[in-house]
């Protein structure tokens, strides 16, 4: 991760400017629409901002803007209110192509003008037909054309005005990218539209965190789902309320424009002459001007489709008046009309001659709305019912008007919700907790102290400040790893003090049976140093590369002045022999191998985990074995010599050979070269000898600060 302290702008600051921005967009869509106007260029202009927004700052901006965008020319024209879906469709895809990169060639350009076209006139056409019933009103003369030659009314309007569409796109869009082309990149990087809560990260930063993938869903996309399906359930719960409250309404509207019909209607029929009327039909007195009467009131109300008056009897309805329409010619009085099903419920009432509540049907006549009133002769018999019919289609448009209507504002609302909601939750658990994740990672495969302060620092510069649960997370992380980082750097001196006096009481360990042999001088010194030149040599070499590891070299320089540690077991005597030893003496000189290998195997068992004793044991059982065999303690040969004792085979003679002692003076250095060189093959591993002789400008540096390999003295010591 990229330094988190990237700005120049405080977060209120990123935050005002990043307002100020989307006020500007807002600003851009209004001037636009309020130009294509007044010049009545038959365009719209008026996503110019959107586009900006969404070029420049993504989804979130765009969609804002986009949506108030209409709100606020709703103000002055209602209709508005209903596109702003449009709007913020527009706004998502725009962010969509940008974020692909489409906008930065000529073809892509094209690509994504033509979508944004094809999507937004789609959504504009659909609107607008649920909304204003475009069937009844193709306008221009394409669209005339077009509908005449086989195409429907939606896509005749959808086709005659999709090329202004086309225009009024690519003119915004190639306007929003000369705007996005003057901004400057300082104030690019300060608007950027982030509700930070913690120190801002990069852009680059935050791309590479949305490209990191959990095992299963992300929480950016959990949350976005959580809020879509709780919106989308309070978007149709509600519409469903809305729709059913609002055609109850219709309904309850129709009922009282139809009971004031029927209220003076049934002041226009004499009930006492119903019986008259049934006997002698249309030449009975009166008939006729009653029916018309009935025909003028039914043909004054637009949604009324019937006006008739049946008596209801065992058999069926008798018609009593029932006038010729324009699609269905009238009935003859007497004439039985069968009970249509949703009449049955009611029969028994209607028999009765008892008031019904409205009926609402969809049979044989279409979907219609009875409401029956009786009519009452002097007597007080029922002599029949005046009915009217309203048709259910003007409610049924109503319905789908209303629904539009509610939809078209809930869709952009809820869209700016979910996007809002999301941002919000991105700000300020979903990068916080990416961020910490990523520099805990970081800090967990940490090695090194300065990375591991480096990744601390980091952690520290995120700065989160939610005021919730995250923020409390934060601060127990934080601490967490700087109680850690305390502790190691506690531990790591412990070790490196438990260290140092491990190497100095292996030094004083050593120096004990040295001080024992006064020939040998800093014998375990030196040769410990020589070890060391050569495994450096052979790794340079990559000789034995898959046994000289990190760890492996560690445990023989930490080891390698233990070798000699068996020699407390020889008697000062023989130790500090200044001439040739006997054979018998040679023998128990011989015998500070093995002893040495028991005294580490005891100190071995005392340590429940491996350490470099193990190491120490070979070299003091080992190192005086030979290559071609021959050697001691056990006489092995090649490789079955242990590498470290081979290794010190070759360190322990060379010391021997250039170093002073008290009866005899050192090797020069030529002379120990050619010794060493002429044992590689039999005393020697060749590999091991070469390498050393190859490194020997180390080795005399060595030589030079103990003042060894001065004089020309060429008695070769006996090896001990």
């Amino acid at each position: 991760m990229t330094e988190h302290n990237i700005d120049e702008w405080s977060r209120g600051q990123r935050l005002l400017v990043s307002a100020l921005s989307c006020l500007t967009f807002i600003c851009l869509n209004i001037i636009g629409h309020e130009v294509a106007g007044a010049l009545n260029l038959g365009l719209y202009l008026d996503c110019i901002g959107t586009v900006v927004a969404a070029i420049y700052g993504g989804f979130v901006p765009s969609v804002v803007c986009g949506y108030l965008t209409n709100i606020i020319i709703g103000i002055t024209d209602g209709t508005t209110f209903y596109f702003s879906v449009v709007n913020v469709l527009i706004a998502g895809l725009t962010a969509y192509f940008s974020h692909r990169g489409y906008f930065k060639k000529p073809l892509k350009t094209l690509v994504a003008i033509l979508g944004i076209t094809l999507v937004s006139a789609l959504a504009s056409e659909a609107i607008a037909w649920f909304l204003f019933g475009m069937e009844d009103e193709l306008t221009g003369d394409l669209a005339r054309y077009l509908h005449e030659h086989g195409c429907n009314a939606f896509m005749a309007t959808f086709l005659a005005n999709l090329h202004i569409n086309l225009i009024d796109k690519a003119i915004t869009v190639l306007v929003a990218l000369g705007i996005v082309r003057l901004l400057p990149q300082s104030y690019t990087d300060a608007a950027d539209f982030g509700l930070w809560q913690q120190t801002p990260l990069t852009r680059e930063d935050r791309e590479w965190l949305q490209q990191q993938h959990p095992r299963s869903v992300p929480l950016r996309h959990k949350i976005t789902i959580i809020i879509a399906v709780l919106l989308a359930v309070v978007v149709a719960v509600d519409s469903y309320v809305s729709l059913d409250t609002y055609n109850d309404s219709l309904i309850a509207e129709e009922i009282g424009s139809a009971n004031g019909v029927l209220d003076y209607l049934i002041h226009e029929v004499d009930p006492d002459m119903v019986d008259t009327y049934l006997e002698e039909g249309k030449s009975a007195k009166g008939y006729l001007e009653t029916e018309k009467r009935f025909a003028e009131l039914r043909d004054s109300f637009p949604r009324v489709a019937y006006i008739y008056a049946y008596r209801v009897e065992e058999d069926g309805c008798h018609v009593v008046f029932d006038p010729d329409t324009a699609d269905l010619p009238g009935m003859q009085p007497g004439d039985i009309v069968e009970f249509d099903e949703a009449f049955m419920p009611y029969r028994d009432d209607l028999l009765a001659g008892r008031e019904i509540e409205p009926v609402i049907s969809n049979e044989s006549y279409g979907w219609l709305l009875t409401v029956y009133r009786p009519l009452y002769d002097s007597s007080g018999r029922c002599v029949c019912y005046i009915c009217i019919d309203v048709s259910m289609d003007e409610v049924i448009f109503g319905g789908f008007q209303f629904i539009t209507r509610v939809l078209a504002l809930f869709g952009a609302f809820f869209v700016l919700a979910a996007v809002l909601v999301g941002w919000l939750a991105e700000y300020s658990i979903v990068i916080p907790l990416n961020s910490i994740g990523y520099v805990m990672r970081l800090f967990a495969s940490t090695v090194d102290d300065d990375t591991r302060t480096d990744s601390l620092a980091n952690l520290k510069k995120l700065d989160i400040t939610t005021g919730d649960e995250v923020e409390l997370l934060y601060e127990s992380v934080t601490k967490t790893a700087t109680d850690m980082v305390d502790y190691i750097e506690m531990t790591e001196k412990q070790n490196e003090t438990i260290s140092s006096m491990q190497e100095n009481l292996i030094m004083v360990m050593a120096d004990l049976v040295e001080s024992r042999d006064k020939y040998t001088g800093d014998h375990v010194r030196k040769t410990a140093r020589y070890c060391e030149i050569i495994m450096d040599e052979l790794i340079r070499e990559g000789i034995y590369t898959d046994q000289l590891t990190e760890e492996f070299v560690s445990n023989v320089s930490h080891s390698a002045p233990l070798h000699d540690i068996g020699k407390i077991h020889v008697p000062d005597a023989i130790l500090n022999k200044p001439g040739r030893l006997t054979a018998e003496e040679f023998e128990i000189m011989k015998s500070h191998t093995t002893a040495g290998y028991e005294i580490l195997e005891q100190a071995v068992k005392a340590v429940s985990e491996p350490t470099y004793l193990d190491e120490a044991k070979n070299l003091a059982e080992y190192h005086h074995e030979k290559w071609a065999g021959g050697g001691y303690p056990t006489g092995i040969s090649g490789e079955d010599i242990p590498l470290s004792a081979r290794i010190m085979a070759v360190a322990d003679v060379f010391d021997a050979l250039v170093s002073k002692r008290s009866y005899k003076d050192g090797f020069p250095l030529e002379k120990a070269y050619a010794i060493i060189e002429e044992g590689a093959g039999t005393h020697f591993d060749p590999q091991i000898a070469r390498a050393f002789l190859n490194a020997r400008d180390k080795a005399e540096e060595v030589c030079r600060a103990y003042g060894d390999g001065q004089t020309d003295k060429v008695d070769k010591p006996q090896d001990a």
